[in-house]
């Protein structure tokens, strides 16, 4: 019997430095509009929504870079697009820069059912890049100076009739990531990513190279866990500095069925069944039966590579 959960992916263009949050909340609604149209039950829109991806951008006064942060969810900004998904009856997920009452910085994803409630909230584990302004890179990736490594783990929630988890774009490379959810069940995997076109330390790794990783990445999580994942990016050139597209939809075979065609604002739906998840997880990814982990020690006692010694 199938479980249909009819997905969007919800791709934003460029988000310049001098961009509103109003003006991007609003394309975010007209987004959800058109999923609705194609009668989309759930909505993905991508890491850092709100703003540019400021990571790229040097603040020596690290304080300096909180006007970027989003202090409380929701918030004036963003209160009409929960009105408008709540009214559409679609739930959805997206991901913000986050300063907790406290005074600490994460890259956070919520989810958020269709009554408009948040009911999850992922914070990016797995941070890239660097601390301090590197003057060899071609760009900036500075997201160790902005954020702290998240500290809610890997959750799974039961909602809106499926189990939902969260990823946030480099966590996409960790089969960890994927693993952590899969033992819980993972039907549906959302990921919100900006990812430069180019390699700040690898110049000649351009956009062909990029997105053959990128995809890679998501089919084999997919395939390996037996679960949809649902990628969606933030694209184009934001004052000067290119992101790749390419967001996608992979079944859990790990075949692409749903896949961007453009860097600019632009939604795909595709039919989901949940219960494609089940053969998978039931036959060679049937964990109970196959899974050894009395040889997998490694894997969380050990940080770096060691070769073994002679």
């Amino acid at each position: 019997m199938a479980r249909i959960l009819n997905i969007a992916a919800a791709q934003l263009g460029a988000i310049q430095k001098a961009d509103n949050r109003d003006t991007v909340v609003q394309r975010m609604i007209v987004l959800a509009d058109k999923a609705k149209a194609k009668g989309a039950d759930f909505i993905v829109y991508p890491e850092l929504a709100l703003t540019t991806f400021f990571p790229r951008w040097y603040h020596e006064n690290r304080a300096d870079a909180d006007v970027w942060f989003e202090h409380e969810m929701p918030n004036r900004a963003t209160s009409p697009l929960f009105d408008c998904v709540k009214a559409h009856s679609m739930g959805m997920t997206f991901g913000y820069a986050e300063r907790t009452l406290e005074g600490r910085h994460f890259n956070t994803s919520i989810l958020v059912d269709k009554s408009g409630k948040i009911v999850g909230k992922y914070r990016k584990v797995h941070l890239p890049g660097h601390a301090e302004f590197d003057p060899q890179r071609t760009h900036q990736h500075l997201e160790k100076r902005y954020f702290e490594p998240g500290d809610l783990g890997f959750q799974v929630w039961r909602t809106m009739g499926g189990l939902f988890g969260m990823m946030i774009c480099n966590d996409r490379r960790w089969p960890e990531a994927y693993r952590v959810m899969g033992l819980q069940g993972v039907e549906v995997i959302t990921l919100g990513f900006n990812t430069p076109s180019y390699n700040s330390q690898k110049p000649d790794e351009g956009p062909e190279q990029r997105i053959f990783h990128h995809k890679l990445s998501l089919q084999a999580g997919a395939y390996q866990n037996s679960t949809w994942v649902v990628a969606v990016a933030k694209a184009g050139v934001e004052d000067g500095n290119p992101m790749f597209g390419c967001s996608v939809i992979v079944d859990p075979d790990g075949e692409i069925v749903a896949e961007t065609r453009t860097e600019d604002d632009e939604v795909i739906v595709h039919p989901c069944d949940l219960d494609a998840t089940k053969f998978g997880k039931e036959t060679i990814f049937d964990f109970k039966r196959h899974r050894r982990i009395e040889h997998y020690g490694l894997i969380t006692s050990r940080i770096g590579a060691e070769p073994p010694t002679e």
